[in-house]
């Protein structure tokens, strides 16, 4: 799995949540706040690489599979 992650950058990964209905709620130092109206809030921290683990684990709570997530991506 770990090799099908993308390497992406915080705005990047905002970018395609967003498209899932994400919205930024706020911003604490490096780390964005979103919210959507049915799901889990996330937090992305604002870096120009995110971290394979991190963004397994942020894929994971908005409740997206792997597939899912690169369709976003691709859009």
């Amino acid at each position: 799995m770990s090799s099908s992650l993308p390497v992406l950058s915080g705005k990047e990964l905002i970018k395609a949540l967003m498209k899932a209905g994400y919205y930024i709620r706020d911003q604490e130092g490096s780390h964005i706040h979103l919210r959507h109206p049915q799901k889990f809030s996330l937090t992305v921290p604002n870096h120009k690489e995110i971290a394979r683990g991190t963004l397994r684990t942020i894929i994971r709570d908005a409740g997206l599979s792997l597939k899912e997530f690169n369709d976003l991506l691709h859009r």
